[in-house]
């Protein structure tokens, strides 16, 4: 039996010193220019120093333009790196390993936010009486798939250059790549939508993108989804034979969770009991 105190060599030779992770929380405490500060770098300073081998950040942004709240933090091509050295470094004070989870909110932007509203359809969000705040989005094209792509690849590239030890891309809880894998916000009939693969489409060419911007030798996870918790959705088969997929272009570790802004089992309330039945 392996003791979870046991270093973890991962594929690209990344090596955690422990086997227990600190998930990502939406932290919610970027300064003004949507960077890290003091705040950030005192709660990370405190999480290293609880021992846990890899510290994965709340999810920071690609876009300035689309956020899902305010105090989101961004890194752009043109972002200042300084705020960024000081967070990685507040990580990596006791020892451990800490990537930066980066995310693309697509349709998840309040209107008050929202100026780039990016889905791969035009499907509304449908909550309720708080549908209301989210706008209908724009489909996108060709063109937008392929900022999207690149958009990942220098954010990843940008987080190693700050000092960061890996990125986990965030493909779950109903943002922009967990939107194109779920058949019930996905229904194009081009190469992005339709069967499992087209849908897997963007996601692997998003880390494939991102493998090649950082090298062979940087840590590469993705969140996925197990289940979408939506009945027609995102399942575990699908999230099965994904994790296949990742498996052939450089992903390092998959991080299983669930759920969506239209099913917030993320926030301690699944769909119904067989949700609920499933949680572990």
């Amino acid at each position: 039996m392996t003791a979870l105190s046991e270093p973890l060599t991962l594929g690209s030779g990344a090596v955690l010193p422990n086997r227990i992770a600190k998930a990502a929380m939406e932290e919610l405490l970027a300064v003004p220019g949507q960077l890290p500060g003091d705040a950030l770098f005192t709660l990370y300073r405190r999480m290293a120093a609880g021992g846990a081998g890899l510290l994965l950040t709340g999810h920071v942004m690609i876009d300035r333009r689309a956020v899902a709240q305010p105090g989101d933090v961004v890194l752009e091509r043109d972002t200042p790196l300084e705020p960024f050295r000081r967070w990685a470094e507040a990580g990596r004070a006791a020892g451990g390993r800490i990537w930066m989870q980066i995310n693309h909110p697509g349709r998840v932007i309040p209107k008050d936010l929202a100026r780039t509203t990016w889905a791969p359809s035009a499907v509304p969000i449908e909550v309720g009486g708080l549908s209301s705040m989210y706008p209908t989005p724009r489909p996108m094209g060709e063109r937008d798939i392929e900022e999207a792509v690149e958009r990942f690849a220098v954010t990843a590239r940008r987080a190693r250059e700050a000092g960061f030890d890996g990125v986990e891309i965030h493909a779950a809880h109903g943002y922009l790549l967990s939107q194109f894998l779920s058949p019930l916000e996905n229904r194009r009939d081009d190469r992005w939508g339709g069967s499992l693969a087209n849908r897997a489409r963007l996601l692997l060419d998003v880390v494939g993108a991102v493998r090649e911007r950082v090298g062979t030798d940087f840590a590469v996870g993705v969140k996925l989804n197990s289940a979408d918790f939506q009945r027609g959705g995102f399942d575990t088969d699908d999230a099965r034979d994904v994790i296949k997929m990742l498996a052939g272009v450089g992903a390092d570790l998959v991080e299983l969770s669930g759920g969506s802004i239209e099913s917030l089992a993320t926030a301690g309330a699944p769909a119904d009991g067989r949700t609920l039945a499933r949680e572990a």
